[in-house]
């Protein structure tokens, strides 16, 4: 029997819930799905530019580990790429450092309540539009 895995630390979620190609009808594809600690990965590897010892720290695992998720994250997005499909990024074994709200209006991300500035469309409606975004996707 295995041992447990324990929760890797992102420390934001994505701006997107995923992606689509350009000139496939969306019901003629099929999904891949990219979890948010592979998400996390290609993004502290490949956007924010950081060495992968430095990468593994920030999410509290180990570097082999961070290659092994680093390895299945790009083998799902060049599968997406080339075969034309959606990625969808959802799940995997995360946690968030803070805690994450998005505004199902203006579909804005607000690390922690106390930094929610409201937009023209927030204004129309109240705190109430503001979901918090969890290890397992998205609680009231």
């Amino acid at each position: 029997m295995s041992r447990p895995q324990k929760n890797r630390k992102v420390d934001e979620p994505p701006k997107m819930l995923g992606f689509k190609p350009f000139g496939i009808a969306v019901c003629d594809t099929e999904n891949v799905v990219l979890h948010y600690d592979e998400f996390e990965v290609v993004r502290l590897l490949n956007y924010d530019k950081h060495s992968q010892i430095t990468a593994a720290e920030k999410m509290g695992i180990s570097q082999p580990t961070l290659t092994r998720v680093y390895n299945k994250a790009l083998k799902k997005i060049t599968k997406a790429f080339v075969e034309g499909k959606i990625i969808i990024i959802e799940g995997g074994n995360f946690e968030f450092e803070k805690d994450w709200y998005k505004c199902q209006k203006c579909f804005k991300l607000i690390e922690g309540l106390e930094n929610h500035v409201k937009c023209a469309d927030c204004n129309r409606f109240g705190e109430d539009e503001l979901v918090k975004l969890n290890t397992n996707g998205i609680s009231k």
